[in-house]
């Protein structure tokens, strides 16, 4: 029966990656995520059952619209195929258990985070906020100790020092760079993200998690910046960083951690 559960994890995660894909387009542009129906974009023909099948719906379709044949963005699959494989992921570590239910919710929170802000750079409350509950509640039931293959909070007081910390350090940082620089280096969205984060995780793995943020960041920042005639002025979606290597830590943190205490010199 495992294997049949594991298709399940993927479905369930195609199927609400197909809902986020409603979320990343609509919120920003301030429309219903509800009404009306799903619907091409370009021509607004509703789209049929058929065609609305996660991922083998854009294959079938060759990734356009059947009535105006307009391409549809690449983003949609990819956004079902990222869902569906972190569900599995999800499942392979919790099995059949209530622990699966917070941590996939996190998981797609955390993609609709990464495109909302890639696309307007804003990350919204109404993910933010909540997402530091579902992190206090993976807190309080303990599920760093059950499944220490995932960086997870081990304690309720571990999550809420985590929250606290992981927005206090954004909340500073970006106090002191508008008194130094006089000009807003970093929106209170980054902030309230890194405590959802640190909620989810606790407060030790946060370090681990702005490290691989900002050298990434630091990075692509450096690509783009030579390649804008802004320089090293062009804002960056810090959120999109935030992200991934939130993900990277919660499913890979243990590793990590291995990996650099076998480096340490003893």
């Amino acid at each position: 029966m495992f294997p049949l559960f594991c298709l399940y994890a993927l479905a369930a995660g195609a199927i609400t990656g197909s809902f986020l894909n409603v979320v990343i387009h609509r919120y920003p542009r301030e429309e219903s995520i509800v009404f009306p129906a799903s619907h091409c974009p370009h021509c607004r023909t509703p789209i049929r059952p058929y065609d609305n099948i996660p991922i083998l719906s854009w294959l079938w379709l060759r990734g356009r619209c059947r009535a105006c044949r307009e391409p549809i963005a690449l983003r949609y699959p990819l956004v079902e195929l990222a869902n569906a494989l972190f569900y599995l992921a999800v499942f392979l570590n919790t099995g059949i258990s209530i622990a699966f239910l917070p941590l996939a919710a996190i998981v797609s929170m955390t993609i609709v985070l990464i495109y909302i802000d890639a696309d307007i750079q804003i990350l919204p409350d109404v993910i933010d906020i909540p997402g530091i509950a579902i992190g206090l509640v993976i807190g309080a039931m303990s599920l760093g100790l059950v499944y220490p293959r995932l960086m997870l909070a081990q304690s309720l007081v571990d999550s809420a020092i985590g929250a606290a910390v992981g927005g206090g350090i954004l909340l500073a940082i970006g106090l002191a760079y508008k008194l130094v620089r006089k000009v807003d280096g970093m929106g209170l969205g980054d902030v309230k993200m890194l405590a959802m984060i640190g909620a989810v995780v606790g407060w030790e793995p946060l370090l681990a998690v702005l490290l691989v943020a900002s050298i990434s960041g630091a990075i692509v920042g450096a690509f783009v910046a030579m390649r804008s005639e802004e320089g090293f002025r062009v804002a960056l979606p810090f959120g999109v960083f935030l992200g991934f290597a939130f993900l990277i830590v919660l499913f890979h943190g243990p590793t990590l951690f291995e990996w650099y205490l076998a480096l340490v010199p003893r």
